[in-house]
């Protein structure tokens, strides 16, 4: 089972770069889209004063202003 998995020398060396190179490729893109996706997905505060530290009705208080990517798909 061993001589399956011999990848010494420049051969294992250009297999790991190519591999860490790819995964660098798609997690770079994978962040340029959620955070295009993201910069137009903004919010406001709704009465600020009111909100409470432990409270579960917090959420009550932002209000999305900006469009999500998502539901434009609809």
């Amino acid at each position: 089972m061993g001589q399956y998995f011999k990848l010494h020398g420049i051969t294992g060396m250009l297999l790991a770069v190519v591999i860490l190179l790819s995964l660098v490729a798609f997690l770079g893109t994978k962040a340029v889209a959620v955070q295009s996706a993201e910069a137009t997905n903004f919010y406001k505060i709704d009465k600020p004063f009111e909100i409470k530290k432990f409270a579960v009705s917090n959420e009550k208080h932002l209000v999305i202003v900006g469009s999500n990517v998502e539901s434009n798909k609809e």
